[in-house]
């Protein structure tokens, strides 16, 4: 009779399995989209802002429609439902892409993912503002504040006054904003009216991502039409920025939010910063003002305190949190 397998050569359960699959999951959703503005800084290496836009919307189109198809997710038929997943294709793609792309020519990477951790202030001063029911608390409140504050840290306006030339151009900065804003408008009208609709999230993330890819078709001819110039480079970031960033990572957090909670699904925005500032510093030897990396902290601050994942109420809350969350804006 063979002897007891040994306690470390045991099988895996199946729970602890899984469990160790959405963990993983979880990490390569905070190293992708902490990379994607390395990724989009490659990029424009050979490629204008526009079209390193429109191609990460196709590449991701292609990859999710991919996942929808084999996964036999039924298409939304009416026509209404297409119209609202264009209105968000275009707030949660389009806009932002184009912005971000255009900002990262002249923005170190990781600043720009450092401004991209405003997305939930965004969204929540957006919900607030537009739907009735999403009252903001004190907490909330307080969260804003700060994360305010620490967007003024991290613009620096005493570095625009006299003749300092290490400031970040105003403009790139704003746009940066400007593309968190949209993720902020896009979100809440995803909650308004295509959440209530109960259509399976990759469904929501292939039909928005779809949409952005016909605008961004329809774009191109006007906006996409400088020269290209492809090295391995360029095209290996291209493709990781859409399949990956703008595609598959779509399905992955539909999975950590299915077993973790829309609330703790959403600590991977405090890890993004931090992945995109340390990977420019490493591979494009970007240096930050000393500013900018604290103005990041006080946003990341303000998001735990608007999220409440500071007080034991907000932690029993994300734990209760189960229900499906509406699919975040890619990165």
């Amino acid at each position: 009779m063979p002897p007891d397998p040994a306690p470390d050569s045991a099988p895996v359960s199946a729970p602890a399995a899984a469990s160790q699959l959405v963990a993983a999951q979880y990490v390569a959703n905070a190293l992708i989209w902490g990379s994607s503005f390395l990724f989009m800084k490659v990029a424009l290496e050979g490629l204008s802002a526009p079209q390193v836009a429109i191609g990460r919307i196709l590449l991701g189109a292609l990859a999710l429609v991919v996942v929808a198809a084999l996964s036999r997710r039924a298409w939304p038929r009416s026509p209404r439902v297409w119209g609202h997943l264009l209105v968000i294709g275009v707030l949660l793609c389009v806009l932002p892409f184009l912005a971000f792309a255009w900002a990262g020519q002249h923005l170190a990477s990781g600043l720009s993912s450092i401004l991209n951790a405003t997305t939930p202030l965004m969204t929540a001063g957006a919900a607030a503002a537009l739907l009735p029911a999403e009252r903001l608390t004190r907490r909330q409140r307080l969260g804003l504040v700060v994360g305010a504050v620490g967007v003024v840290v991290i613009v620096g306006p005493w570095t625009y006054v006299g003749d300092l030339v290490d400031a970040a151009p105003l403009s790139a900065v704003l746009a940066c904003l400007g593309a968190t804003a949209c993720y902020g408008l896009g979100m809440t009208y995803l909650r308004r009216f295509v959440t209530p609709l109960h259509l399976p999230s990759v469904t929501v993330a292939a039909g928005q991502v779809g949409c952005a890819a016909v605008v961004a078709l329809l774009l191109a001819p006007f906006v996409a039409r400088t020269p290209v110039h492809l090295t391995t480079s360029v095209v290996v970031c291209m493709v990781l920025l859409g399949v990956l960033g703008t595609g598959l990572a779509y399905v992955w957090n539909t999975q950590v939010v299915a077993a973790w909670g829309a609330q703790r699904a959403s600590t991977v925005t405090y890890l993004t910063p931090v992945v995109g500032v340390v990977l420019g510093m490493l591979v494009l030897d970007e240096h930050l003002e000393w500013y900018e990396p604290v103005g990041g902290l006080l946003v990341v601050l303000g998001v735990v305190v608007a999220q409440g994942t500071l007080s034991s109420r907000g932690a029993r809350r994300a734990r209760a949190d189960r229900e499906a969350a509406p699919v975040p804006a890619p990165r």
